[in-house]
């Protein structure tokens, strides 16, 4: 069980000690599995403790007390690869604490190069500075000081959020942004554990599940013009939106232009996806149908790690469609990447960096591979795979910055290898304003399907 499952929510006595179970996620990379114990003394003191173990030969006890009049004492004993060591301290409620994350690297090889800090937006620190008058050097003090945050990952922050500040200035307060998923693929990657069905399985069910989307979207139409808000940025992802046909796709973007008003719209993107749902047809089509940016996704370029996630096509063939997007007219393309697939190497990565470069699009967004539970990495073939130095992989985005890109969005997960970060890189004014909206959680966005 994870300890985020059933987790106390904000403002529950039991934060605190969540808060260490995370440093402790997060520093060893490995769920925590625990025994439960409460005890509550006839004068108010509330205590619970848990026994923990990590993949890595720990094995400890973590404890929290909460003291009426608003005292929290937390402790922490724990046995790693033969060293011990034990955290005792005292924290006000709604104070901050980073003795947790002290403690812990005293037996790391390295600091965390987040620091303190364990949650999926860590921008949100830095943009909340900038927002409110502080400069970019008060924003990275802040996250080194403070959060313990390595100067390149306060750095990277600090990038993304000028563009944050930026995109939020397109924003009015009636705008919002719309995302359309279709939760089909040609196949299931081995890394992904996405909502998603494969065409192999469930193609039958793909028909209806169009006409149902096709009466969803007619009827949010309906209920955005009675609203007054207005659609400033359109996002149909998946699984594969491309997996539609091309009649099918062409069926779906009539049926947004017809139900929604994109007269203020500043970005539509199709995520392409995978090179094999796509074609020259399907690629006007798209165009077509108005869409402004696509995303096609090699995530590696090496066929022998293409064949070990589970795709069906080879390097060549996201070269070809590569050219072939640009030959339709696709004028603003993203390409992911994904740093720590099973197989590759630092210098795998980095040949696969360079080929995306040399194409020239516009964004190209670079993944650490995040273990997740329902993947089939995880649940097949794990032991079997062997990950490469992923921090050495991202180092190589300075080639990015060499070749004109700059970080514009930034978020993290839970269980990414080396608990490090996923970045999208653009060429100036070409940032993708969808991600920033959704990540930054800067305005509404409405889904369908």
């Amino acid at each position: 069980m994870h300890p985020g499952r059933g987790a106390a929510r904000p403002g529950s006595i039991l934060t605190w000690e969540f808060k260490i179970f995370n440093w402790i996620l997060n520093l060893f990379e490995k769920s925590i599995f625990y025994n439960v114990s409460n005890k509550l003394d006839g004068k108010g003191n509330m205590e619970k403790s848990y026994d923990l173990c990590t993949g890595r030969d720990a094995r400890g006890r973590v404890w929290m007390t909460r003291v009426p009049g608003g005292l929290v004492r937390t402790g922490m004993f724990v046995r790693l690869l033969g060293g011990v060591f034990i955290l005792i301290e005292r924290v006000e409620q709604n104070g901050r604490t980073t003795a947790p994350l002290c403690a812990a690297m005293q037996v790391l090889d390295a600091a965390p190069p987040w620091g303190a800090l364990s949650g999926v937006r860590p921008t949100k620190l830095s943009t909340r500075c900038l927002s409110g008058g502080g400069s970019e050097k008060d924003a990275e003090r802040l996250l080194r000081e403070t959060y313990f945050v390595s100067p390149a990952r306060a750095k990277l922050c600090v990038d993304a959020s000028r563009h944050t500040i930026e995109a939020a200035k397109l924003l009015d307060p009636d705008d919002l942004s719309v995302y359309i998923g279709i939760p089909f693929c040609p196949t299931r990657c081995a890394y992904c554990s996405f909502v998603s069905q494969s065409i192999e399985r469930f193609g039958e069910f793909l028909p209806a599940y169009l006409d149902a989307l096709l009466r969803e979207i007619a009827h949010t139409g309906k209920l955005l013009q009675a609203s007054g808000f207005h659609i400033r940025t359109l996002y149909i992802g998946g699984g594969t939106p491309t997996t539609l046909s091309s009649a099918q796709m062409a069926q779906l973007l009539e049926a947004i232009h017809t139900s929604f008003d994109l007269s203020r719209c500043l970005e539509f993107t199709v995520e392409g996806g995978r090179p094999d749902t796509l074609d020259e047809e399907k690629l006007r089509v798209i165009k077509a149908g108005g869409a402004t940016r696509i995303s096609i996704n090699p995530q590696t370029f090496s066929d022998e790690v293409l064949e070990n996630i589970g795709r069906k096509h080879s390097a060549q063939d996201i070269l070809d469609c590569y050219a072939e997007a640009r030959a339709a007219g696709h004028d603003d393309i993203n390409m992911d990447l994904i740093a720590g697939l099973p197989g590759d190497t630092v210098e795998g990565f980095e040949k696969s960096l360079r080929q995306a470069i040399a194409l020239d699009p516009e964004n190209i967004t670079v993944h650490t591979l995040t273990l997740k539970r329902a993947s089939r990495i995880v649940i097949e073939d794990q032991k079997e795979n062997d990950y490469a130095d992923v921090a050495a992989m991202l180092e190589k985005c300075q080639l990015l910055a060499d070749a004109g890109y700059r970080p514009y969005y930034l978020y993290r997960q839970k269980n990414t290898l080396q608990n490090l970060e996923n970045v999208g890189w653009c060429k100036p004014g070409h940032e993708g304003y969808y991600n920033i909206y959704i990540m930054e959680e800067v305005q509404t966005i409405l889904s369908a399907g």
